[in-house]
C-alpha cells in the first residue's frame, strides 16, 4: 500500500464514522459522508465538485448541503473568480455544537415548562376543592410533587443551556485548542 492509499484509508475511516454518527444531528448517512469529504478538502467545494467526489446526484448534494448549513456545520465560502456557490466545513465545531444543543433543548424545555405550568395550576386548583375525596387528594398531591420535580429539572436544564450559550461550559470543560492549531493552517 503506497502513501496515498494510506491517507485515503485513514480519511475513509473517519468519513464512514461521521456517516454512522450524523444521525445525532438528525441527518442521514449520505450527509455525513458529504460532511466528512468536505472536512478533508483544503479548499471550498461546489455542488459539482461534491457530486464528482461522492458519485451522488446534484439534487441530493444540494439538499444535504442545505441541511448541513441549517445546522451550521457547513457555510458558504467566497473565492475570487468563482461564480458557483462554494461550501466549506464550519471552522468552529464547538460553536456548531452549542447552537445545535441550545436550539433543540431550548425548544424542548419551553414546551415542557408551559405544559407543567398549566398542569400544576389545574392540579393545585383541584387540590383546593373541598369536595375532593381524600383518596384523590393524595393522588393529586403526588402528581403535584412530581410536576414540581420536573419543573426543577427543566429550570436546571435551562441553566445548562445558558452555560453553553454564554460559553461558561468552557470554564468547566476547556476546549483542546493546541491540537487544532495545525488543522486550520
Amino acid at each position: 500500500m503506497d502513501d496515498h492509499e494510506k491517507i485515503d484509508k485513514a480519511r475513509e475511516r473517519i468519513i464512514e464514522t461521521i456517516a454512522q454518527n450524523i444521525h445525532l444531528y438528525g441527518l442521514v448517512p449520505s450527509s455525513g459522508r458529504q460532511f466528512g469529504t468536505m472536512f478533508f478538502q483544503n479548499e471550498p467545494l461546489t455542488l459539482d465538485d461534491m457530486t464528482e467526489k461522492l458519485g451522488m446526484s446534484k439534487t441530493s448534494m444540494s439538499t444535504s448541503v442545505r441541511a448541513l448549513s441549517e445546522l451550521k456545520l457547513v457555510e458558504r465560502a467566497w473565492k475570487k473568480g468563482v461564480r458557483k456557490d462554494l461550501y466549506k466545513v464550519t471552522d468552529d465545531w464547538y460553536q456548531s455544537f452549542i447552537d445545535l444543543f441550545s436550539i433543540k433543548w431550548q425548544r424542548s424545555v419551553t414546551l415542557h415548562l408551559v405544559a407543567i405550568k398549566k398542569s400544576l395550576a389545574e392540579l393545585e386548583e383541584l387540590f383546593q376543592d373541598p369536595a375532593l375525596s381524600e383518596e384523590l387528594r393524595e393522588v393529586v398531591q403526588i402528581d403535584i410533587d412530581k410536576l414540581k420535580y420536573m419543573k426543577d429539572y427543566y429550570n436546571w436544564l435551562e441553566r445548562v443551556i445558558d452555560a453553553f450559550e454564554d460559553q461558561q461550559i468552557f470554564d468547566l470543560v476547556p476546549k483542546f485548542e493546541d491540537s487544532n492549531k495545525n488543522a486550520k493552517k
